[in-house]
């Protein structure tokens, strides 16, 4: 028997007692779920804090409080080229989060910067970040924090690792 699922095609029901798929079980796949969820609660908390979308949010967070960057650096900084971020950027220039100069070095470069109202942003970024990652570690022991840490860390070096080889073989 199946059930109508809420995209209107069909699927099998499920046994409670089903084993989950293998792949679901899988640490790879449950740090994924978690940096999603994570991600997920992230862009809501800042849409409501700071009216800001996530690629809005990515760029406020990586300006910060540090000297204007060049449109490029930011790009690198927020993992996007340029072209996908100059939408943003206009957004948060017409909203007077960010303001842009001529870089006094090369007149042919663009340089970004927090306004006050952006530099409010990022510092409620900032503030909204530091309460979500005390709640999500506040059932944790100093040990288990420690802990926690350092395996990331190992799995961290690991994923570049494997990373790079995937690189040498495309």
């Amino acid at each position: 028997m199946s059930q109508i699922s809420s995209r209107g095609g069909s699927s099998p029901e499920t046994d409670e007692n089903d084993p989950p798929a293998p792949i679901t079980v899988m640490l790879s796949s449950r740090l994924m779920v978690l940096a999603n969820l994570l991600k997920r609660g992230a862009i809501l908390r800042y849409k409501r804090l700071a009216g800001l979308s996530s690629v809005e949010f990515g760029l406020v967070a990586s300006l910060g409080r540090r000297p204007p960057m060049s449109v490029a650096r930011l790009a690198e900084a927020v993992g996007q080229d340029k072209g996908q971020i100059s939408r943003a950027l206009a957004e948060l220039v017409s909203r007077k989060l960010i303001a842009k100069s001529a870089n006094p070095k090369d007149s042919r470069e663009v340089l970004v910067s927090l306004t006050p109202a952006g530099l409010a942003a990022h510092d409620a970024i900032v503030a909204g970040a530091q309460e979500r990652n005390r709640q999500l570690l506040e059932h944790l022991s100093r040990d288990e924090f420690e802990t926690l840490l350092a395996q990331i860390d190992l799995l961290t070096a690991t994923a570049e690792k494997m990373l790079e080889a995937e690189k040498v073989l495309r």
